[in-house]
């Protein structure tokens, strides 16, 4: 079973690197952007999905500081990023 995880900062934790982000778009044109908050994704297949919790929290994720949320089957299908223009890939 196909899978992904997003993981991101906690509220209230320090984000640098989306504080950055925030600070650069509008340096390139890019208005009305807040609240940037910059993460990652893990693309993974996985046999059991009822692992992933226990994945999360023992190696990819930082429960302390970080949340995560998990997406199985049809929402973690690989390649599908709509844009403006139509899919990209």
């Amino acid at each position: 079973m196909r899978a992904r995880v997003l993981i991101r900062p906690k509220a209230g934790i320090l984000d640098p690197q989306g504080q950055a982000v925030e600070r650069a778009l509008p340096a390139l044109g890019f208005t009305g952007v807040s609240e940037v908050h910059v993460g990652r994704l893990v693309e993974l297949e996985v046999q059991d999905e009822s692992q992933l919790p226990a994945m999360c929290e023992r190696l990819l994720a930082n429960p302390l500081i970080e949340e995560y949320e998990i997406q199985t089957g049809h929402t973690a299908a690989w390649g599908e990023r709509a844009s403006e223009e139509g899919t990209a890939a």
